[in-house]
């Protein structure tokens, strides 16, 4: 696929997996804005979008190997549900309390001499506090629902559409991207100050991480499994 400003940021990623570290550089949101056009993006982002297709053509395809996010938009749902819960979920309830626990020790040790962390401590404990719950809905009710389509089952639900449930896990996701984005900002796209421990920079380090994993979690769910849901739903009812 050939960049342009009116290609969709969610099927540019798609077809180049590669754009995705380079967005996330450039603050251009691909998971929860993936619908927007490229050129929405760089607007939204403040970015120069002729330097960002010149700097689009120049980027190294991923290395062999490495899985292609276009293998999951050809799984089957079940197995993209699968994926999602022991890959991302899995990895949110192993990493929050981890993060927890590295928040206290670094708020007690440098909380006086870099106030900031006070902001930074409650953002994390807003997004620990969105996350938690937004899981077990999934996994409770919209999963099981589209699993039982994608096993050619009548689904049964009391929410009467899937788009339904779509709605408000993707507004949940669209606060978890706001709440992502104002970490990033606050900890200027997590730098360690020069007076950091090891301890700040194991910090800083998780929060990167979690807001990559966050990023691709929510672009699959956003971007891959809620439309091909909605349109098996559409396919089964007509």
């Amino acid at each position: 696929m050939n960049a342009e400003l009116n290609t969709k940021v969610g099927e540019l990623v798609m077809e180049r997996p590669e754009t995705m570290r380079y967005f996330e550089r450039l603050g251009i949101d691909y998971c929860c804005g993936g619908h927007r056009s490229l050129g929405e993006a760089c607007a939204l982002a403040k970015q120069d979008p002729a330097l960002v297709l010149a700097d689009l053509a120049t980027l190294e395809p991923p290395s062999a190997g490495v899985p292609s996010l276009q293998d999951w938009s050809r799984a089957s749902l079940t197995d993209l549900i699968q994926h999602i819960v022991a890959t991302h979920h899995e990895y949110l309830r192993e990493e929050l309390p981890r993060l927890d626990l590295l928040m206290d020790k670094v708020l007690r040790a440098h909380g006086e001499r870099h106030p900031e962390l006070a902001r930074v401590g409650q953002l994390y404990q807003a997004l620990a506090a969105d996350l938690m719950p937004h899981l077990m809905k999934e996994e409770q009710i919209l999963f099981p629902y589209i699993r039982q389509m994608d096993q050619g089952q009548a689904g049964s639900s009391c929410f009467g559409t899937v788009q339904s449930p779509i709605r408000v896990m993707e507004m949940e996701h669209e606060a978890v991207g706001g709440l992502l984005a104002e970490l990033r900002e606050r900890t200027g796209a997590y730098a360690v100050p020069a007076d950091g421990c090891a301890t700040f920079h194991a910090l800083y380090d998780g929060l990167l991480t979690l807001e990559r994993d966050l990023h691709l979690h929510i672009y699959l769910e956003n971007q891959v499994l809620h439309p091909r849901a909605v349109a098996m739903e559409s396919a089964v009812q007509a």
